[in-house]
């Protein structure tokens, strides 16, 4: 059974994603955090394959905080401009945008990635 929260979260995700959708030209960046790392992918949604995926289990010298989840948001950055994307739609998951969500969307602006 699950928690009141995770169905919730669950709806939110499903409305959310029923009106974003990632292509090659703008790809869709997608959050999910769990209770020991955090993973960010860009996802092509047009061919259901992901171009770049990163977590704070790769960065390992990194804690699943606010820290950790601006330098995720950086790498994502880094290694999709490497790759020639500059433009995603960003995919909170049914994630408040607040806290470690809203740290790694700034980290990836930092490094140059338009939403």
């Amino acid at each position: 059974m699950k928690s009141k929260k995770a169905e919730r979260r669950t709806k939110v995700r499903r409305r959310i994603r029923g009106s974003l959708h990632g292509s090659l030209e703008r790809p869709r960046l997608c959050v999910f955090k769990s209770n020991t790392s955090m993973y960010a992918q860009l996802i092509n949604d047009e061919k259901g394959e992901t171009l770049v995926s990163s977590s704070l289990r790769e960065l390992k010298k990194y804690k699943n905080n606010l820290s950790g989840a601006l330098e995720l948001g950086k790498d994502i950055a880094n290694q999709a401009i490497a790759k020639g994307i500059t433009t995603v739609v960003f995919d909170r998951s049914g994630y408040l945008y607040h806290g470690k969500v809203k740290a790694l969307a700034e980290g990836a602006r930092e490094q140059g990635l338009k939403f």
